[in-house]
């Protein structure tokens, strides 16, 4: 008698089922996170990954009065670029303004958070008026500060004046310009790091402290042990994002100067504003906009690999 041969499929093993279901389920999972980062990559798809390529684009053009490109030219931007005594003035006086804001910024807001964090009767109406610039936008701090810097009418010179001294143009002399505008972009930064750094001193255990004392440390010797290693990873953010946003200064020096007297102000940004949206080269304006992204890049690079080695995260 023949047997009868079954057409039924066996069912697969339970080790092939787990790793189908297994896959299945990781799909689904990326499926689902693509679904909440597609907002993200849209925003940063138009905002930021187009200007980049497009920028890239036109670095290699020449271009007409409206952008479009008109004839490939490689990297000639580039070389005459690094030709151009222009660019090196402007990066000089980048760096500068960079060397003279970021320092005092830091410096100056540290201490006032210091100062703030102390618990004394009414200290919360001196962290209100050191952190109010933060609420103030570039264009209304740049007019006070212009009615400042005013040789007429203006309350520096005023002062000046009042000790015996000779009013300055401070804004039209050039040996004065990046000076009096790099001492408004520190009052203007100073609110929001200022809070910054108080937020970190307040995250810091205060039983640190009272061990400290038992110990017989005094103030100083409390600030350079316990709270600069703990604030540091707060320092390392605010010094990294000051940089950058000195690198990267406009609006003031748009208010105030317009890049001058004699370009002592032509930081880089508002070299590339020029000759973009003055002088109508979008091709060279490209070109200097990559070096910056290039010159930001290798810097935040160079923090992260070497300063961040000193910073102490509890």
């Amino acid at each position: 008698m023949n047997e009868r041969v079954s057409t039924v499929p066996s069912p697969a093993p339970w080790s092939v089922r787990t790793k189908r279901e297994a896959r299945q389920a990781a799909i689904k999972s990326w499926l689902e996170g693509m679904v909440y980062l597609c907002p993200s990559l849209l925003l940063f798809g138009v905002f930021l990954f187009y200007p980049l390529g497009r920028t890239m684009y036109l670095s290699v053009f020449h271009t007409d009065y409206q952008g479009h490109p008109t004839e490939f030219v490689g990297l000639a931007h580039f070389v005459a670029l690094l030709q151009d005594a222009s660019f090196w003035h402007s990066l000089k006086a980048t760096v500068l303004f960079a060397a003279l804001t970021v320092p005092t910024t830091v410096a100056v807001s540290f201490g006032l958070a210091l100062l703030a964090h102390e618990t004394r009767k009414g200290i919360g109406i001196f962290r209100t008026i050191f952190a109010s610039t933060m609420g103030m936008s570039v264009g209304v701090a740049s007019v006070i500060w212009m009615f400042m810097y005013n040789p007429a009418i203006g309350i520096i010179n005023r002062l000046v004046s009042a000790i015996g001294g000779t009013p300055v143009s401070w804004l039209l002399d050039q040996d004065t310009a990046l000076y009096a505008v790099a001492a408004a972009t520190i009052w203007m930064n100073i609110g929001l790091t200022f809070l910054l750094l108080l937020a970190g001193l307040q995250n810091i255990d205060p039983s640190l402290y009272e061990s400290a004392r038992i110990a017989g440390m005094s103030y100083w010797r409390q600030l350079w042990t316990v709270t600069v290693p703990l604030l540091s990873p707060t320092l390392f953010f605010v010094t990294t994002v000051s940089l950058i946003q000195a690198l990267q200064t406009f609006g003031q020096i748009d208010f105030l100067t317009k890049g001058g007297p004699v370009e002592a102000t032509n930081v880089f940004v508002y070299a590339i504003y020029r000759e973009a949206f003055v002088n109508y080269q979008f091709g060279s304006a490209s070109a200097q906009a990559l070096v910056l992204f290039l010159i930001i890049a290798i810097v935040t690079f160079l923090q992260f690999r070497f300063a961040e080695r000193k910073v102490h995260y509890q």
